[in-house]
């Protein structure tokens, strides 16, 4: 079977083949379309301009921080002990907790001092993060383990997985709690 590029469609989605669509820069349709979501213009008139650009930058910086202490501090206690990337998560998520902590302070919501109060409450956002990923890590590695054939990289792949759960909670939690501004 032949593959073609096909012309957009109206909202500049490119499409290849029978199935595949690739999307291309979103146009002003694209962006105008994904505005009139119910409850997405909601959501984005209380958040200040470049706001969540810069959330979602440093966002990827945090989660290949974040997923690359994870991974490398599983991959070093792996070998040595049973269910070796429990204790993994656990070390890197302090680390990274205070690397995300000042890259948002500085970089995406711009508060000045309160260092501390400010930490303890990114703590507070991502503590329940860590538990949930704490509990969920164990049940997604095994789900893995039992339906594929990838044993070894069950924990790899579910970390993953979980890190995309803590982007929408992170920022929420961030904008509401850590670092708000008094009114």
């Amino acid at each position: 079977m032949l593959f073609a590029l096909h012309a957009p469609n109206r909202l500049g989605i490119r499409r290849f083949g029978p199935q595949t669509a690739l999307p291309r820069q979103p146009t002003p349709a694209m962006m105008k379309w994904f505005q009139q979501l119910p409850g997405v213009s909601a959501i984005l008139s209380h958040i200040p301009p470049g706001q969540f650009g810069r959330y979602l930058v440093v966002g990827m910086w945090n989660t290949l921080f974040g997923y690359g202490a994870f991974a490398a501090f599983t991959a070093l206690l792996d070998p040595h002990m049973k269910h070796g990337y429990i204790l993994a998560s656990a070390l890197s998520s302090p680390l990274s907790i205070t690397q995300a902590f000042l890259l948002y302070k500085w970089f995406v919501f711009k508060t000045k001092g309160n260092y501390m109060r400010e930490w303890l409450r990114c703590v507070a956002v991502y503590g329940s993060s860590i538990l949930l990923n704490l509990i969920l890590l164990p049940l997604v590695v095994l789900a893995i383990r039992h339906t594929t054939r990838y044993d070894r990289q069950a924990p790899y792949i579910a970390g993953a997985l979980l890190t995309g759960l803590g982007v929408i909670y992170s920022f929420v939690g961030h904008k509401k709690f850590s670092f708000r501004t008094p009114a």
